[in-house]
């Protein structure tokens, strides 16, 4: 028996999951969370084997939830209806087995369940296809001012700190902004976090 702690801040969609997955003659849920927070007490109490995750949730997201379960013997799949290349490869870092849109057909869970017990990891096809696509545009040191200018440096300490003059430093800027289609230094952060550059 496969044993299922799921973790949906919607009470209409938490409900629904738990009972197709009880429907499987293989699978059991044993435990259902409201957030984040409340997932992680459950798995630490219930011992799941699998644990199905929301990313948006409250109190701890669930790439927050699914970082901290990295150590455990249970598989994480993030059940989402974002296909974000950054929490995608967020969710990749903390070692997920699967990343699942909603939108997918509901038998395709059971089975997809099945084959991350194998020992298979299971992506949607959308997001393969946009880690692929996307392919950070700035160079090493356009990145490295981006960075600075994300941890709050203004001109006159990026320049310092990289040892070239404030022009050179609009200069790198100016060039960041017209590769990533962006007006400002907040949507250049912006996007290249949502992109999973950062």
């Amino acid at each position: 028996m496969i044993r299922i702690v799921i973790a949906e801040d919607q009470g209409l969609l938490l409900g629904a999951l738990g009972s197709l997955l009880n429907l499987e003659e293989d699978m059991e849920v044993v435990g259902m969370a409201k957030n984040g927070k409340e997932v992680l007490d459950l798995v630490h109490l219930k011992k799941p084997d699998i644990c199905i995750m929301d990313i948006e949730m409250p109190l701890k997201s669930g790439l927050e939830a699914a970082e901290e379960l990295k150590a455990m013997a249970c598989r994480v799949i993030i059940l989402t209806t974002f296909a974000r290349r950054g929490y995608f490869e967020r969710a990749r870092n903390a070692g997920v087995s699967g990343y699942l849109l909603k939108d997918s057909p509901s038998d395709e869970l059971a089975t997809s369940i099945r084959q991350i017990m194998e020992g298979r990891r299971l992506y949607s096809p959308e997001l393969v296809d946009m880690v692929y696509n996307a392919e950070n545009p700035l160079t090493d040191r356009e990145t490295q001012v981006l960075k600075l200018i994300a941890e709050g440096k203004n001109t006159k300490e990026i320049a310092k700190k990289l040892a070239i003059t404030n022009g050179t430093v609009r200069n790198y800027v100016s060039v960041i902004l017209e590769k990533l289609e962006v007006g400002n230094r907040i949507e250049a952060i912006s996007k290249f976090k949502e992109n999973g550059w950062l």
